[in-house]
């Protein structure tokens, strides 16, 4: 009688396992369905079938595009990264003078204000 039960535990266990792959297989197919909708009118907005709808999207990307800073402030930690690549490329004396021209004995000691000049200056090392 125990290996019957066990047989049974087992086939329970099947049929659970079988619902639960039907209910992914169906929330699959769903998600599908929606995503192919989503972009069937993402590409009418896109062809000018829906001709406002289009421009107003174009006209709220240029607004988002006017308020966003062109370019996002460096950080000390990506100009050190720069700057540790060039030393090991052979340049250290190179970076050690660039600090030095910028008043400063070490990074952390230059004015975030300066690092993009300090980039561009090391980009040509």
């Amino acid at each position: 009688m125990g290996k019957v039960k066990l047989l049974l535990d087992v086939i329970g266990d099947l049929r659970s396992l079988a619902d639960s792959l039907q209910a992914v297989a169906d929330a699959v197919a769903d998600n599908g369905e929606a995503n192919a909708e989503l972009m069937a009118t993402k590409e009418q907005e896109k062809t000018g079938k829906n001709g406002k709808a289009a421009a107003k999207n174009t006209a709220k990307k240029d607004a988002k595009a006017a308020k966003q800073p062109e370019e996002k402030p460096l950080t000390l930690e990506e100009v050190r990264a720069v700057l540790a690549e060039k030393s090991r490329s052979g340049h250290t004396e190179e970076v050690r003078e660039l600090l030095a021209k910028h008043g400063a004995d070490k990074l952390s000691e230059i004015d975030p204000a300066e690092y993009p000049a300090l980039l561009a200056e090391a980009e040509v090392l």
